[in-house]
């Protein structure tokens, strides 16, 4: 694609195509987003040039992302994490060429705290989230883990414990015994369900339970 098609871009710009980078570009590609990627490595780009819109450049370099028109994009995610110094010149250039959204992945705490500290918006933690969101799922009956907030509020995927199946929510009374709160269920074959006090729970549903993240491991553990 042509430089001056982006001139007037509201889409995202992906700086670095390494794990992180390249799902978050393919993900927004799928959603029919608007998006170029940048990366410096010329073997990325020959691995995903004509997958995704992708242009070879040095991001650390302010004259190259001008050259790129990248203060027209609404939104940037740095998924450049390994080098430090490289992460940090990024977010900074994108800082001053007053991106409204910067999202920029970090490897640890510290790593974190810098490019906050230099203007990223958001600042995410893939290895460490999906660590956490691993040992949530281990050997348990969640199938899907997701923390909302850092009061521990979260929304979990999971087979239902034996003594709400065959019942519905009303004669269960989940919320009033756990103070956790059934959202909906998948039913095979089936489209997702919002749940109501009416809704019967199956032993081959799945149901989406929202609350504290301590209520909801305890409901997950029940027999």
């Amino acid at each position: 694609m042509a430089e001056s098609d982006w001139k007037q871009s509201s889409g995202t710009l992906v700086i670095g195509l390494g794990r992180f980078g390249s799902a978050v570009a393919a993900t927004l590609g799928r959603l029919k987003r608007e998006i170029m990627a940048v990366e410096s490595d010329p073997r990325k780009v020959q691995i995903f040039a004509g997958r995704i819109p992708l242009v070879e450049a040095d991001a650390t370099n302010m004259e190259a992302l001008e050259q790129l028109g990248a203060r027209e994009f609404s939104s940037a995610v740095v998924g450049v994490g390994s080098s430090l110094e490289a992460s940090v010149l990024i977010t900074a250039n994108l800082v001053d060429l007053g991106i409204p959204s910067i999202w920029a992945k970090a490897t640890s705490r510290e790593h974190g705290r810098i490019l906050r500290r230099i203007g990223a918006h958001h600042v995410v933690y893939p290895e460490f989230d999906a660590g956490q969101r691993t040992a949530h799922l281990v050997g348990g009956r969640m199938l899907d883990y997701i923390e909302m907030d850092k009061q521990g509020f979260a929304i979990m995927k999971m087979r239902p414990p034996k003594e709400v199946q065959g019942f519905t929510l009303e004669e269960s009374d989940v919320r009033a015994k756990y103070g956790v709160n059934v959202l909906g269920v998948l039913r095979p074959g089936r489209a997702f369900e919002y749940a109501s006090s009416d809704t019967r729970i199956d032993r081959e549903d799945i149901i989406i339970v929202s609350g504290d993240g301590s209520l909801l491991e305890y409901f997950a553990n029940r027999p």
